[in-house]
């Protein structure tokens, strides 16, 4: 009798704590409404009954064209994930190339939804991610060919050719939609524009130099 009752007690915790684990997330935000008749957007896409299924859902072509690095931050990526690959739909799992001009730069940003491991094919590369406050502890790496380094969850990260010609990585992310968040331009380029004032605090600034950094990202 005691057996049974540690036993329905286990399972009784293990169901709760099963119960309590929330789906990842795949979009930035998803309003809960009282009507689900009102709902357009799900986490994630509408299924295809699967008996429609062609192999084309499943296939991606063109990741050994080199992207067009000519930008201000003399870098591309090429993005694959689930508006590229419909198959890849609840699998939880994309792909990206970034391409680097020599001395160019994925400059810091996260990915909300997804751990990334990259994986060097060409070039060399300086890679690093910060930890969270309170610690914001640096780890870095110089990267060449065939080098793989991972950068977790949510974590600011960032890569940098310090060669003197181009460079290639590719790198898989654990989600089909892992958003990215490049930190300059959601401070500095945000849609309204962040209050300069407030940002002038934060970043212990003078505001004219917040004016600056905004116009650059096409504000004022």
């Amino acid at each position: 009798m005691k057996i049974f009752l540690s036993a329905f007690v286990l399972l009784a915790l293990a169901s709760s704590f099963a119960s309590a684990f929330d789906p990842s997330p795949l979009q930035d935000f998803c309003v809960a409404i009282d009507d689900y008749r009102n709902g357009v957007f799900v986490n994630g896409k509408f299924c295809k009954d699967p008996k429609l299924a062609r192999a084309e859902d499943f296939f991606f072509t063109g990741l050994n064209i080199p992207g067009n690095t000519n930008n201000p931050v003399g870098s591309n990526v090429t993005t694959v994930n689930v508006e590229q690959i419909p198959g890849l739909n609840t699998l939880g799992i994309s792909a990206v190339r970034i391409d680097y001009a020599p001395f160019g730069q994925n400059p810091p940003h996260t990915h909300p939804r997804a751990t990334e491991i990259l994986i060097v094919l060409e070039g060399t590369l300086l890679v690093g991610f910060v930890t969270s406050n309170p610690d914001n502890k640096l780890f870095t790496k110089v990267l060449n060919m065939g080098d793989v380094f991972v950068f977790p969850i949510g974590l600011i990260h960032f890569q940098f050719n310090i060669g003197r010609i181009n460079a290639v990585a590719f790198a898989g992310l654990s989600s089909q939609n892992p958003g990215v968040i490049t930190i300059a331009n959601a401070v500095f380029g945000s849609d309204p524009p962040i209050i300069p004032d407030f940002l002038a605090r934060a970043f212990q600034l003078d505001v004219n130099v917040v004016k600056y950094l905004q116009s650059k990202f096409g504000h004022y």
